[in-house]
């Protein structure tokens, strides 16, 4: 792979990509669908400010990364500082103007999604609340894409768009917490939890059940990715945030699991869940 092809590759962290789209998707459906025209440039525009604040990460962290991981873009020399600055800034201009061009309501939920992107890379080495602003940004993803279905934003986005939050949080407090310790506390596995509470309680009768059934993934593959945590041996941190992030897919799918065709649903996610793990062995996440 050319050198500078890589280097993009991982600065902008492209095994993540995956998961925005099943994000995407998600509060897109929970939005009411239909509307598949606003589903692809929604799926362009998201995709594009991810890109940007993953490039954002790397020009706000630079000089962090020349003390402690040297192997990253640009304290290795595959690409200057300023030109990742520039590709950061094109990314979330790109996808604003995209946004924007679905509805002005949809334009304007970018520009608070932008607002926390900067807000995150700017202050995430140094707040220990950080992990709520990157959890923060993923409900926003979904806030925006159920803006973009037949039916607009209501309760299911919002809702389920929070409990993805909660999971993104307690992701990146996993790896935040453990950094450094041989065990990692348990409070923020508690988060992990959250999307398997909302969907016992937002459902009813058959629907309930169904979902409780559907909670089993997510919950599963949680527990799966944690074994060395409950082992009590030493976690090996980034292997473990990788396994948490590919499980948003899943967390996206119980979101959803209920109202559409389970075939359809697991064609569509499973898809996006293997295109996260396989894109994991070229892009690292972190």
């Amino acid at each position: 792979m050319p050198p500078l092809l890589r280097a993009l590759l991982i600065l902008g962290r492209v095994s993540n990509l995956p998961t925005v789209w099943s994000n995407c998707l998600a509060g897109w459906w929970l939005g009411g669908g239909q509307t598949r025209e606003n589903l692809f440039l929604a799926l362009v525009g998201l995709s594009l400010l991810y890109l940007g604040g993953a490039f954002l990460n790397d020009a706000f962290d630079a000089d962090f990364d020349r003390q402690h991981r040297p192997s990253r873009p640009i304290p290795s020399g595959a690409i200057t500082r300023e030109s990742v600055w520039g590709w950061s800034l094109g990314f979330l201009a790109s996808g604003a103007v995209v946004l924007a061009f679905i509805s002005k309501t949809a334009g304007f939920l970018a520009l608070i999604l932008i607002t926390c992107i900067v807000l995150y890379n700017a202050a995430h080495k140094a707040v220990i609340v950080s992990p709520w602003l990157i959890g923060l940004c993923r409900f926003w993803v979904y806030v925006i894409a159920g803006a973009v279905g037949a039916d607009g934003i209501n309760g299911w986005p919002i809702w389920c768009g929070a409990a993805l939050a909660f999971y993104v949080a307690g992701t990146s407090f996993v790896a935040q917490q453990g950094r450094g310790r041989r065990s990692i506390p348990w409070w923020p596995l508690a988060l992990l939890a959250a999307p398997m509470f909302l969907a016992f309680l937002m459902n009813a009768g058959g629907f309930r059940l169904s979902a409780m059934c559907f909670a089993l993934l997510p919950v599963g593959w949680a527990v799966r990715s944690l074994r060395p945590v409950f082992a009590a041996a030493e976690p090996n941190l980034p292997r473990l945030a990788s396994n948490l992030l590919a499980g948003i897919v899943f967390v996206d799918w119980l979101a959803v699991a209920p109202q559409i065709s389970r075939w359809m649903s697991a064609a569509v996610f499973l898809t996006l869940f293997a295109a996260t793990k396989l894109l994991q062995r070229f892009a690292p996440v972190a």
